[in-house]
């Protein structure tokens, strides 16, 4: 019985699993990829030059080990033949933004919506957005090259069923069950991306990629990316895996409870982190909106009494929560990100001190806490990351058939709402 198809993933596995390894490790010869992964020189040796040739590695200057024979010819990824495309689905305006594989931005569009309100014409105008953009990346000048792009990914601001390319609920959005998938393809019909690789998923969960796969810390595991917009969303990286949960709702910690008799928040309950911390929480009776934002970080650096209160109680209510997700997972690094780190220092502050506090209490030394190395563009070149991290581990592409049944998802959503 032929086994054609098994032997081509099996060879697709060991080639992305060179591709993660010199991202990992740059440098490394072959010699050394054979020793540590496991496979023949003579079989790295082949996978090594059809990854060269397609532009997923480049060669360096030769080493001089000191040894008898061939000198060693260190490997990384080559920054300038490829390229990830990532879509952040904001609640007020779309990012596109194109990426080197090292993640290195090259481009970047942001786009205003027409519609808030009608999602299948934000979506188009986003997808139209990418479409140029690719359509730049395609041609070559005189200081650039033509790129070929890798995969698509899309950042989605609510609960998103990434086996069906489903958002499922986009609360500040007032989007639900929106088949983002299904639009975008439409849409890329008869274009260059027609075909390409496309994934979507949480926007906290494509952040948190972003600073796995792209930032310096890039071996930290578990990693948390905590992004604080509107309300209050996780993602969570332990070991290589990103913890989506059973019906996708993985992460939803602006719902987990601070206070027991707090403030009213959006889902029914009281108390919760949304409510706390959350943006529109320090809004007040202002409709969440871009200038509504500015407003209150302008108030917030003119020092206006009240708003400096409220930032600072909201600062204290986060270092609880970063308390919480410490005891919860015990991350090697906590990644803040999101429009409050607009608030500078008289959030982020109060919020370490507490933190402290509690491990000094506890004598145990706190997990690692920074913010975003992308800061306003987490979200997009997190969803490029996301292209980039589900090409290259290509078992564990999310499945139609592993989906949750509908009951599950109208549980977890009830849940989230009640």
């Amino acid at each position: 019985m032929p086994v054609t198809g098994d032997q081509q993933l099996l060879k697709q596995l060991n080639r992305m699993a060179l591709v993660r390894q010199v991202s990992a490790q740059p440098g490394l010869s072959r010699a050394a990829l054979a020793e540590v992964l496991g496979l023949t020189k003579s079989t790295v040796s082949l996978l090594v030059r059809e990854l060269v040739d397609e532009g997923w590695l480049t060669e360096s200057d030769l080493l001089v080990t000191g040894e008898v024979g061939r000198r060693a010819t260190p490997l990384h990824l080559d920054p300038d033949r490829l390229a990830l495309l990532g879509v952040e689905l904001g609640v007020d305006e779309a990012r596109v933004v194109a990426t080197s594989l090292l993640g290195a931005v090259l481009d970047t569009r942001v786009v205003g919506y027409d519609d808030p309100a009608d999602p299948a014409s934000c979506i188009r105008l986003a997808t139209g957005a990418l479409v140029k953009l690719a359509r730049r990346l395609g041609k070559s000048g005189t200081r650039t090259q033509a790129r070929r792009v890798l995969g698509v990914g899309f950042g989605l601001h609510g609960a998103v069923d990434e086996a069906l390319g489903l958002l499922r609920h986009a609360p500040h959005l007032g989007w639900r069950d929106v088949d983002v998938a299904g639009i975008v393809q439409a849409q890329l019909a008869g274009s260059s991306l027609d075909g390409v690789p496309l994934y979507m998923q949480n926007e906290a969960n494509v952040a948190a990629l972003g600073e796995f796969e792209f930032a310096d810390q890039a071996a930290t595991d578990p990693l948390i990316y905590l992004s604080i917009g509107y309300g209050v969303g996780a993602g969570i990286i332990v070991n290589d895996r990103l913890l989506t949960g059973r019906a996708g709702y993985a992460g939803e910690v602006g719902h987990a409870i601070l206070q027991a008799s707090g403030p009213l928040c959006s889902c029914g309950r009281r108390g919760c982190a949304d409510a706390l911390i959350g943006l529109g929480s320090l809004l007040g009776r202002e409709r969440p909106s871009h200038p509504a934002l500015e407003r209150l970080f302008a108030r917030a650096a003119g020092g206006d009494a009240a708003t400096c209160a409220a930032v600072d109680a909201a600062g204290r209510q986060l270092g609880i929560l970063l308390n919480n997700l410490w005891a919860g997972f015990d991350p090697m690094a906590i990644v803040i990100g999101g429009p409050a780190l607009q608030l500078g220092d008289a959030f982020i502050e109060p919020a370490r001190h507490v933190l402290a506090a509690y491990a000094h209490a506890a004598m145990l030394a706190p997990p690692a806490l920074r913010t975003s190395h992308f800061g306003p563009q987490a979200v997009a070149v997190g969803a490029a990351a996301l292209a980039r991290w589900r090409v290259t581990r290509p078992l564990d592409a999310p499945r139609p058939d592993r989906a949750p049944g509908r009951a599950a998802v109208r549980a977890a959503d009830l849940a989230l709402r009640h």
